[in-house]
């Protein structure tokens, strides 16, 4: 898509400067002019010449304006999609076409799973009603978001489940994105007038040729969530591989 606008953007330059080209041979020579104003052919030639150039112009121009309005709709549906409406970030569907691509196939080395369950939406939603519910996820998926950058895959599982998968990781990049999500959550939590995020997370790692399937290592984090209650603006991670 971005070489087919270059090469539109390049048709439009060229038919301009070769319209400019014309007119200014024509205007700026006089017996040129007088030439083609004395003799009808020459006139109906010219004239012709300048009929096939605009409407080739016109033509461009309506291709390239239509491409840029085809490539608007796609971004849009794109981000319908493959976009959570509440959360703002990967939504289920996005989230299960990463997980197939690991899906009868072992898994890479060195694979992290984290699994996020809002602890506090439930009773948001039950005492404060579910547009303050879809705040609380929208400002926690916009935590992910920003701490997840260059480490891993974010995306909202369903419901108040949230997934981060991370590729050629280790202990210490999974510490990281947690301190950055924590550090988030307490800075979230300390503004006045917001309901606090309260949340709790369980971890699982793929350790070479022990773990059969990506579903079992989404499974055992998320069956970690359950094994601990939280802290406040914390949570439980288990350093057990599978």
């Amino acid at each position: 898509m971005k070489k087919l606008d270059i090469a539109k953007t390049i048709q439009l330059i060229v038919f301009i400067i070769v319209a400019l080209i014309c007119a200014g041979l024509i205007l700026l020579n006089p017996e040129l002019y007088h030439m083609i104003a004395a003799d009808s052919r020459v006139r109906l030639i010219c004239g012709l010449l300048w009929l096939v150039l605009f409407i080739s112009f016109l033509f461009i121009f309506l291709d390239f304006s239509l491409l840029s309005s085809w490539k608007k709709d796609f971004r849009e549906l794109n981000y319908a999609v493959h976009s959570d409406p509440v959360a703002g970030i990967a939504n289920r569907f996005s989230c299960d076409a990463i997980i197939e691509k690991y899906l009868d196939q072992p898994l890479p080395e060195n694979m992290g799973c984290v699994m996020f369950d809002l602890t506090n939406i439930s009773d948001i939603n039950r005492d404060y009603g579910h547009i303050q519910g879809n705040i609380l996820i929208r400002d926690f998926s916009n935590i992910l978001r920003m701490t997840s950058l260059n480490l891993c895959f974010v995306g909202r599982n369903g419901g108040n489940k949230f997934i981060a998968l991370f590729e050629d990781t280790d202990r210490a990049k999974i510490d990281i994105f947690l301190a950055r999500v924590e550090r988030k959550v307490a800075e979230h939590n300390n503004i006045a007038n917001v309901y606090p995020i309260e949340y709790q997370y369980g971890i699982a790692f793929h350790d070479g040729d022990s773990a059969p399937t990506v579903t079992d290592l989404i499974a055992l984090s998320f069956k970690r969530i359950s094994q601990n209650t939280p802290p406040v603006n914390g949570g439980y991670s288990d350093k057990e591989v599978l």
